[in-house]
């Protein structure tokens, strides 16, 4: 498996996958050695990512290739479909997968989820409209809802 460390605006991230995809894109909670040499195989994610956070890219096109249960499979499926600047929350998620009790197996498969950003968890939010939990921490979830917002809070002064 193929590794390299980026420094995104959210902190170093850490990315993983091989000729079969993209395996895992986690933020970390530490200062890691930002990757000299990017394996071939993480070139266009690394591209993409930078994309994203500089305002280019809406829609990530990668090989995926996520490790988990099928039914966390089909949340991850589920989640790619919430369009950039829009939000859901766990209760809609569960019932357009066909359950609306498995909110809280919902809620576990998506705090799972191994692709930071390319599956899109950050737009899932509590059914009142508050943020909740979310694996990378709720002040980068907020800045991710915030960098997709179509309307920019600007300064007063």
């Amino acid at each position: 498996m193929d590794t390299c460390i980026i420094k995104s605006p959210l902190g170093f991230t850490k990315i993983t996958g091989d000729v079969n995809g993209i395996a895992s894109v986690i933020v970390l909670n530490s200062e890691e050695k930002v990757s000299v040499n990017i394996p071939k195989t993480l070139k266009d994610c690394v591209l993409q990512l930078n994309q994203y956070f500089e305002g280019s890219r809406e829609q990530f096109s990668l090989k995926l290739n996520p490790k988990g249960t099928d039914f966390q499979n089909r949340v991850w499926l589920s989640l790619q479909t919430i369009p950039f600047g829009k939000t859901t929350s766990y209760l809609q998620l569960s019932k357009q997968l066909g359950d609306p009790k498995a909110i809280r197996a919902v809620a576990n498969a998506n705090g799972k989820n191994p692709l930071w950003i390319i599956i899109p968890c950050h737009r899932v939010i509590g059914t009142d409209g508050s943020l909740t939990g979310y694996a990378g921490g709720l002040h980068r979830k907020q800045w991710l809802l915030d960098h997709e917002s179509p309307y920019k809070q600007q300064s007063l002064f």
